[in-house]
């Protein structure tokens, strides 16, 4: 077994280390900040605490097999509970859709509510996606990938010039659905003329495999992650920057890293890079055909009395979007576009005036929001079907150097990044003479 030195206490980053400890490596995980967690950190004040990044999860099986892959199953730590009404959709013209997760029926009835032949339309829509998301799961999410030794079905896909935007119009003609058809990828910044359509499998992985969440918040995932990094003896150093990868004769053979103590260098035989490429010189340079997915706009309100919202989300359609979260009297709103008022005057203009009630405010920006996290949780900004070839992770071209995270992922949020640390975990075993054991 190997010495392995993971760069990143985000969730990719825990995940990483925690499967390769498992597996018998010894495991050193580096974090700059003092927490481990990055967007999964809680923001805490006047008595309200709000999820940082993502309240919700789809794909449970990717979590579960975290868990279950690294010691105890999720169940016997947290609990992971189904979200019934993921999403309420409402346009400019007052009409409104609410999104049901892991129910083809409950979609195909809330659209034909919307408009007659709407429900066809939608369903129709994502089973289009059965087909890529089992293509793209044996060969692509789930097996680390050469891009000169594709399966045919997948470079059909990731070579495919269609765009989302292609694929939007030509399925829809009613605005509210392309609007409802985008919004997964205008949420997380991206313009879907430059997303490939086969991303729009999204859709497909809501209506079959729902959304979940923790019970008080996501957050609570970080400090689980990090007891099981304890019972699997993986040393944390906190407040710890990597600085760069060392190499020798082009291998990697440790980290340099800057710490309470100055600088040093730590021995690694493998290290496992779950941070944004362009924080390392060693790969800043195989980052410059791509750029970071930026953070939207995040107003954390802490209301008196607040209104119970009909969803998890609500999504306020137009310039600017609005994505409104709620637990209990803690509200989390994103905003993506021109915000030329003050966001409260702008959820009032949508019917969600709470104005008056508004008794702690903590207001985030794109920027800060970085600077906070050490990156950007939303990973690459799509820039066309070459993105995904231009991307790290898992592999890399430096021997003995790996990539986890949002940006070494096809997609932002828990599963693609979990998926990301299980893929490292298979690739490390194969280099190191284990098989192609799926970690």
């Amino acid at each position: 077994m190997a010495r392995v030195v993971v760069i990143g206490g985000g969730f990719g980053g825990m995940a990483s280390a925690a499967r390769l400890a498992k597996l018998g490596h010894d495991v050193t995980l580096l974090e700059a900040a003092d927490h481990l967690g990055g967007a999964l950190e809680p923001i805490s004040q006047d008595g309200f605490t709000w999820d940082g990044g993502p309240t919700m999860t789809l794909l449970p099986a990717v979590t579960r097999d975290l868990f279950r892959k690294s010691g105890r199953p999720l169940e016997r730590e947290l609990d992971l509970e189904p979200v019934e009404v993921i999403r309420e959709h409402r346009f400019e013209d007052r009409t409104r859709v609410q999104m049901s997760g892991g129910s083809r029926a409950a979609q195909l009835e809330a659209f034909d509510a919307l408009g007659k032949g709407l429900g066809r339309q939608w369903v129709d829509f994502v089973a289009s996606y059965a087909e890529d998301w089992e293509v793209l799961r044996q060969h692509y999410f789930e097996v680390p990938w050469s891009p000169t030794a594709l399966p045919r079905e997948v470079a059909a896909l990731l070579e495919s010039r269609e765009t989302m935007a292609k694929r939007i119009r030509r399925t829809f003609k009613d605005r509210r659905m392309r609007l409802v058809a985008g919004f997964p990828f205008e949420a997380e910044g991206h313009n879907p003329r430059d997303v490939p359509a086969w991303a729009g499998l999204v859709h497909y992985l809501e209506q079959r495999f729902g959304a979940w969440t923790v019970p008080g918040g996501m957050h609570q995932v970080t400090g689980v992650l990090e007891q099981r990094l304890a019972t699997r003896k993986v040393a944390v150093l906190k407040g710890t920057a990597a600085t760069d990868v060392v190499l020798r004769g082009g291998r990697v053979v440790g980290v340099a890293i800057s710490g309470p103590d100055g600088e040093a260098e730590i021995e690694s035989e493998m290290v496992v890079s779950a941070i944004d490429p362009r924080r390392l010189p060693a790969t800043e340079r195989y980052a410059d055909r791509t750029l970071p997915a930026m953070p939207p706009q995040v107003f954390h309100l802490g209301l008196k009395d607040a209104p119970e919202l009909p969803a998890a989300e609500v999504v306020l359609h137009g310039d600017p979007l609005l994505v409104v979260r709620a637990s209990g009297n803690a509200w989390t709103v994103h905003v993506r576009g021109r915000l030329l008022e003050d966001v409260t005057v702008a959820l009032a203009r949508h019917r969600l005036d709470v104005r008056d009630q508004v008794v702690s405010r903590v207001d985030l920006g794109p920027r800060e929001l970085v600077g906070r996290w050490g990156g950007s949780p939303y990973g690459l900004l799509w820039m066309g079907r070459n993105t995904v070839r231009h991307r790290l992770g898992p592999t890399t071209p430096i021997p003995g150097l790996y990539a986890a995270g949002a940006h070494a992922t096809p997609g932002a949020g828990l599963p693609f990044v979990g998926l990301s640390a299980a893929l490292v975990a298979q690739a490390i075993t194969t280099d190191t003479g284990g098989g192609d054991l799926r970690a």
